[in-house]
């Protein structure tokens, strides 16, 4: 199988969702979630996403399509497809799966998933986030992490344009 193959594998529908979840749960793996739309990968991403996995065994990438980040972000995005950015994500070590979903929010996703640890941006209060009340329910943590200072991706847009 070439390298390519094996990041694709890591991109999952449903079907291979479930299985992967029934699998990891039988090893007694905490699963972490988080989501995003995650268009132009810098720094900060790597940062937050490498924490979030440290805090359980199995990361999944809940990650907006197309249709959902032009929805919260505007017309002007993505500037990646959807397609590259599941790519580039399931291409981390430290990423097991990648699932894109179609919604605003990831709760459908969650509901599915039920990690153990759910994981945002320390710009939320751990209450409001999305799918609180499905972990918290089911005994699980939801975990809100500083983001790296100077590395966002309006920072990097607002950079380009500038230089235009």
């Amino acid at each position: 199988m070439t390298k390519p193959e094996l990041i694709q594998r890591k991109i999952l529908k449903q079907p291979e969702l479930d299985r992967m979840l029934a699998y990891w749960r039988f090893r007694d793996q905490k699963i972490v979630f988080t989501n995003g739309c995650f268009d132009i990968i810098h720094l900060g991403h790597i940062d937050y996403l490498a924490k979030a996995a440290a805090l359980g065994d199995k990361l999944i990438i809940g990650l907006n399509t197309d249709a959902s980040t032009r929805r919260l972000k505007g017309p002007h995005r993505p500037i990646n497809d959807e397609n590259a950015r599941a790519m580039i994500m399931a291409s981390f070590s430290f990423v097991d799966a990648v699932v894109l979903f179609d919604e605003d929010t990831p709760y459908n996703l969650i509901r599915t998933v039920q990690p153990d640890i759910l994981v945002k941006g320390a710009d939320y209060r751990a209450e409001d986030i999305v799918g609180y009340d499905i972990v918290t329910s089911k005994g699980g943590k939801v975990e809100t992490l500083e983001y790296l200072p100077g590395y966002s991706t309006s920072l990097i847009e607002k950079k380009i344009r500038d230089r235009e």
